[in-house]
């Protein structure tokens, strides 16, 4: 299975599905906001309910977009009898409410799949391997090179300027290891690198 490695900023239950579904693995920490059910419920797999802290079943009732952002959720409700003479019903259903209702995303298996992963110990090394290679060189060309904002319609122009600032890039880390060579770099180390990059990158 192919891997998918990124920031939090990527966290999300539909990119999660949609990963899945194209066979990768994605190794992307969750929002700290990311709850998988409320404190104290322990959820049921099998029969997609959740048993709260005195035992009593909140079953499923529906699928629901949320009008704010258009988060695909699902609500759990148990009955109004359930709660009646519940011993904790004030701290757990507050001043006015008759039953406990409560909302999930929709996404929650690919969410705790996608957390086993980070906290596997591939996913340790995964973290560590993004922190020291994609984010510093993505951090130099936004905060310090320009990179800032692409100036350009569509993926594939916007492709190109980062191919091209990759290029531009690994070319200045390049030169700074080298010893000095001819004003001329026709036919040595240094163009064939050139050549090399180019043709690699379908630019040129």
């Amino acid at each position: 299975m192919d891997t998918c490695v990124a920031d939090t900023g990527f966290s999300s239950g539909g990119n999660y599905a949609f990963l899945e579904g194209q066979g990768i693995a994605s190794y992307i920490p969750p929002h700290g906001t990311y709850k998988g059910g409320p404190d104290g419920f322990v959820y049921n797999e099998k029969d997609d309910c959740y048993i709260c802290p005195q035992g009593k079943v909140i079953p499923f009732t529906k699928v629901f977009y949320e009008k704010k952002n258009n988060t695909k959720k699902k609500e759990y409700r148990s009955l109004k009898k359930i709660c009646t003479d519940c011993p904790i019903r004030s701290t757990c259903l507050g001043k006015s409410a008759q039953e406990k209702k409560f909302s999930v995303t929709y996404y929650r298996p690919e969410y705790e799949r996608n957390i086993a992963r980070v906290n596997s110990k591939k996913g340790r090394y995964m973290k560590g391997k993004r922190q020291s290679t994609v984010e510093p060189v993505f951090g130099t060309l936004t905060q310090f090179l320009g990179m800032g904002k692409v100036n350009t319609l569509g993926l594939g122009q916007a492709n190109k300027c980062m191919h091209l600032s990759a290029i531009a890039y690994n070319l200045k880390k390049y030169l700074k290891f080298i010893k000095n060579s001819p004003q001329s770099i026709a036919g040595t180390e240094k163009g064939y690198l050139f050549q090399l990059i180019f043709l690699k990158s379908g630019l040129n």
